[in-house]
């Protein structure tokens, strides 16, 4: 093979190699935002296990309270097949959250993959946590 050959190969490559990783990745969406967990809005994020979910990411943010000191955030965008734009929500039992379109579930506290066809765990966002400011941003 000659020289032109290879390169037009090696390119070929490439692109399609970004192509995949382009389609594999939820849509970055600038975040950055303060809650102060004083207001009643935010009452669910006052105690361990609390919950909710914000606009704000590609397709919400889910903010869930781990430890009294402890706080992680989620884009909502299911990291399975990205292009159908579901939207994970959290299961009855607090600890699960699921993708209604493929029934893939993730664990709450730190978004790993349980169950289904998802391989990825949850986008997760940057948190600081300056009481009673709960900042979340990438």
């Amino acid at each position: 093979m000659n020289r032109l050959g290879l390169v037009l190969l090696l390119f070929a490559f490439v692109t399609m190699g970004s192509q995949c990783n382009q389609q594999d990745r939820i849509p970055y969406v600038q975040t950055n935002f303060t809650l102060n967990l004083n207001l009643p809005a935010y009452i669910d994020l006052t105690v361990p296990s609390g919950w909710i979910t914000v606009s704000g990411g590609s397709r919400g943010v889910l903010i869930y309270r781990i430890s009294n000191t402890d706080f992680i955030a989620f884009d909502r965008h299911s990291p399975y097949e990205i292009d159908s734009g579901c939207r994970v929500e959290v299961e009855d039992d607090n600890i699960t959250v699921v993708d209604p379109c493929s029934n893939s579930e993730w664990l709450i506290i730190d978004g790993t993959v349980l169950s289904g066809p998802a391989t990825f765990p949850l986008q997760q966002f940057n948190v600081s946590w300056n009481p009673p400011n709960l900042r979340v941003y990438n």
